[in-house]
């Protein structure tokens, strides 16, 4: 394992615990150890790519796919966080604005996990097909948008808050369940289709 997966896992771990924190207050859950989420998260991170590059030693994809999906735990709290700041600062957190802000938070999300993945995750350092490459990018990051911001917008407005979760908690819910299809649908379209070698 490169001593460089070790430490941007941590700084990933870290990132994580501080959107973390700001999440769950923003949600009304009360949790008062910031101090254990920044030091609990990068631990976890790094025993995680511990893990997963003891088996990623022979199959390549799994090391793949733990950094993609450490990046896009990065990714979900950055879509949460901007979600969460749109929502602070206007008191929406439904109907037609709610996918308005959740198109937003989701493209801050995917910017991120492009230079992320591109460099750390699939390791393209090139300059090779850039254009090419980002037209690929561009297009499954459409579809992962579509994808994403329907979903979201599906169990927000129209299943609607349930077992009497708040409306601010319940957006959050819902950007949740949509990371898990986009997740999905990136990692197979970045792997086979943008960041192919």
């Amino acid at each position: 394992m490169k001593k460089l997966d070790l430490i941007l896992s941590a700084v990933i771990g870290f990132l994580n615990g501080i959107f973390f924190y700001f999440i769950l207050k923003q949600v009304g859950v009360t949790f008062g150890f910031l101090p254990f989420l920044i030091i609990v998260f990068p631990i976890l991170a790094v025993i995680g790519m511990l893990i997963t590059s003891f088996l990623g030693k022979k199959f390549l994809f799994i090391l793949q796919a733990a950094k993609f999906f450490l990046v896009g735990t990065l990714n979900t709290f950055i879509d949460l966080v901007v979600l969460n700041i749109l929502i602070l600062l206007t008191q929406i957190s439904s109907g037609v604005f709610y996918s308005l802000f959740k198109t937003i938070s989701f493209l801050g999300a995917t910017t991120n996990s492009y230079f992320w993945n591109r460099f750390w995750t699939f390791e393209k350092r090139g300059e090779e097909n850039k254009p090419k490459e980002f037209a690929k990018f561009f297009i499954i990051t459409i579809i992962g948008l579509l994808i994403n911001v329907a979903v979201a917008s599906f169990v927000v407005n129209k299943i609607g808050p349930q077992f009497g979760i708040t409306q601010k908690l319940w957006a959050s819910i819902g950007a949740i369940v949509a990371a898990f299809f986009a997740f999905l649908w990136n990692f197979i379209a970045s792997k086979f289709i943008v960041f192919k070698k």
